[in-house]
């Protein structure tokens, strides 16, 4: 698991945009926007799952949609509607969907080898 910091924007169904700066954290599937910033920028809930933290306490979260715009491509991604003191994460759902991957050695993105193997 290999952790950073990337600075981001994210867009909303309005076209409000925010700029957040995202945990980038390889062992998260999801990608989390505090409340503060998707309350912002417009986002409603379109379901709920229930996550399971890293102590394996389950919660329960909505999750919507928004535009991300990366110094490393941009794209549609599913999000997890946060609390107002959760810290916003980049997750590997949301790297998939960019074809990025992230190098735990140098904590950076790279584009995905993509295969259609």
């Amino acid at each position: 698991m290999g952790i950073t910091y990337i600075e981001g924007t994210v867009r909303g169904p309005t076209g409000t945009e925010a700029a957040v700066r995202f945990l980038l954290d390889s062992g998260a599937t999801y990608s989390l926007l505090p409340k503060p910033v998707w309350e912002r920028i417009g986002l409603a809930p379109r379901r709920r799952l229930t996550f399971t933290l890293a102590d394996g306490t389950p919660v329960e979260r909505d999750v919507s949609e928004c535009y991300i715009v990366l110094p490393q491509g941009e794209g549609h991604t599913p999000v997890i509607l946060g609390e107002p003191d959760d810290e916003a994460l980049l997750g590997i759902v949301t790297l998939k969907v960019l074809g990025l991957v992230f190098n735990p050695f140098s904590r950076t993105l790279h584009p995905m080898r993509m295969l259609l193997a």
